[in-house]
């Protein structure tokens, strides 16, 4: 008794075998040898036909279940097999992206998004399961016929709508950070083509968004383009304060630069290790840096 069948259009033999596997896994786990499935290969298309006992789905009960049973596994293929393969033609065909090192690197901005390590994406992925399924839950009711690349072609606008937004936000970020290699690449090019103008600086990081540069004679240093005695609260001041140490540490040209900090991963710090390249030096500890521990003190005590 033929219970449903599944028309794949065009379809890669490894995304059909992907299919086929799942369904006969999840057939055989729930019905023993009462149901199975057939694939069987045509020119440009395929079937995959669910084959079952009569008298074990005779009931509009029973053959819901399976339809239900179909749907989720079904599902389950559509999200877990075939996601990523939409999420690269929609990098190509809507983002215009061919290259394959750009096409690599968008993905490996959607990674997070499509983690189920996170509560967050594993609900959102969990959803779109869902919605699938119940799609062809509906279908299958219907009609035990299923065309399913036409469904997923011309019936699937919420959730392809869905994996354009997660595309659009990882392009984003793949822009966003390449403007800022190319940024940092530029200053290092400035950096190094200019004479170094003073031997050495200390840039001390009091923690948080405060900051001091003294030069090798531990004084403020000062330029008539910038103000260089760093101590900024960055919250009340509408200012970028990466551009202004940066531009300071540029204006003043160091041979070497000091970092003292108890925080080497800020982003700050790695941005002046970026562009400064040979010229940096991170202070593990001095007499410098036992006074950034007094100030941490101090302002706890403060507090």
């Amino acid at each position: 008794m033929k219970l449903f069948a599944f028309t794949l259009m065009q379809t890669p033999d490894s995304s059909i075998n992907q299919i086929e596997n799942r369904l006969a896994a999840a057939l055989k786990k729930t019905y023993k040898e009462d149901a199975s499935v057939k694939l069987s290969r045509y020119c440009d298309y395929s079937v995959i036909e669910a084959i079952g006992n009569q008298v074990r789905f005779s009931t509009k009960q029973q053959l819901e279940a399976l339809y239900q049973l179909a749907a989720e596994t079904a599902a389950d293929w559509v999200i877990q097999d075939e996601e990523e393969k939409r999420l690269r033609q929609l990098i190509v065909h809507e983002f215009q992206y061919d290259k394959a090192e750009d096409i690599r690197e968008i993905l490996s901005y959607l990674k997070p998004e499509l983690s189920e390590d996170r509560p967050e994406q594993l609900e959102m992925r969990t959803r779109r399961n869902l919605k699938v399924s119940q799609q062809l839950f509906a279908l299958l009711k219907d009609s035990k016929d299923l065309n399913l690349s036409g469904f997923m072609r011309f019936r699937f606008h919420d959730y392809m709508q869905e994996l354009r937004e997660i595309v659009e936000y990882a392009v984003d970020e793949f822009l966003m950070d390449r403007q800022y290699k190319e940024f940092i690449s530029l200053l290092q090019y400035f950096v190094y083509i200019q004479e170094a103008k003073i031997p050495f600086a200390h840039l001390i990081h009091k923690g948080g968004n405060e900051f001091e540069l003294l030069n090798d004679r531990m004084e403020n240093i000062d330029t008539s383009e910038t103000n260089a005695t760093l101590t900024m609260e960055l919250l009340e001041k509408d200012v970028n304060f990466e551009d202004l140490i940066v531009s300071t540490l540029i204006s003043v040209s160091p041979q070497l630069i000091y970092i003292h900090t108890r925080d080497p991963d800020q982003q700050i710090i790695q941005t002046i290790s970026q562009i400064f390249e040979n010229r940096v030096e991170l202070c593990e500890y001095c007499g410098l840096c036992h006074n950034l521990d007094r100030f941490a003190v101090s302002d706890y005590n403060k507090s």
